[in-house]
C-alpha cells in the first residue's frame, strides 16, 4: 500500500508535535530554525532577531489561570499579556500567569519552547486580535530556537482561538 504524501507519519521521527499537527492538518508553514541563545533575555525577542522577523509578527504563548481553569494566550514579543483582558475575553473574572511548572506538565513543552499547537492537553486559546493584520505569524514550534510561520487564520482554525485584544504595548 503507498502511502499518501503530507501524512503525520512521515514528519513524526525528526518533528514537534506542533509541526506533526501542522502536517496532518495539511496547512502551509514555513519552519524557521536559528540557534538558541541560553543567555538571552527574551525567548520571542531572541526569536524575531535571529529571525529578522518584526516583533509584531512573532507570538509568544503564555499559560495561564483563568478563574481556576488553564488557559492559552498568545500575544505578539514586542507586547505584553493583558491578564484583565484575557479573563474578560474568556467570560472570567481574574486572570494570573500559571505556574510555569505546571504549564509544562500540561502542554508537554518547556519554558521558551511552549506551542499553541500539539499541546498534551487542548487548552482554550485566546490570540491576540493584531494577529489578524498580518498575513503570517511566528509562534513557537515546540522548542526553544524553532519557531512555524503560518497564517493567523489557520492558527485560530487549529486551535479553536478566539480572537480578541488581550495584548498591550509597554
Amino acid at each position: 500500500m503507498a502511502k499518501k504524501p503530507g501524512k503525520a507519519k512521515k514528519q513524526q521521527s525528526g518533528g514537534t508535535p506542533a509541526t506533526v499537527a501542522l502536517t496532518a492538518a495539511a496547512v502551509a508553514y514555513t519552519v524557521h530554525s536559528y540557534e538558541h541563545d541560553p543567555a538571552h533575555p527574551s525567548y520571542g525577542e531572541e526569536a524575531a532577531e535571529a529571525m529578522g522577523v518584526s516583533p509584531d509578527r512573532v507570538f509568544k504563548t503564555l499559560v495561564a489561570d483563568v478563574d481556576g481553569a488553564l488557559t492559552v494566550a498568545v500575544v505578539p514579543v514586542a507586547g505584553q499579556l493583558d491578564l484583565k483582558a484575557l479573563a474578560t475575553a474568556l467570560g472570567g473574572k481574574r486572570a494570573a500567569l500559571a505556574d510555569p511548572a505546571l504549564a509544562e506538565r500540561t502542554t508537554g513543552y518547556v519554558r521558551g519552547g511552549i506551542s499553541p499547537l500539539g499541546q498534551r492537553k487542548r487548552l482554550p486559546t485566546v490570540l491576540d486580535a493584531s494577529a489578524a493584520s498580518h498575513a503570517t505569524i511566528c509562534v513557537s514550534a515546540g522548542r526553544r530556537g524553532l519557531e512555524v510561520e503560518l497564517s493567523p487564520t489557520d492558527l485560530t482554525a487549529l486551535t479553536s482561538a478566539t480572537l480578541s485584544p488581550i495584548a498591550r504595548t509597554p
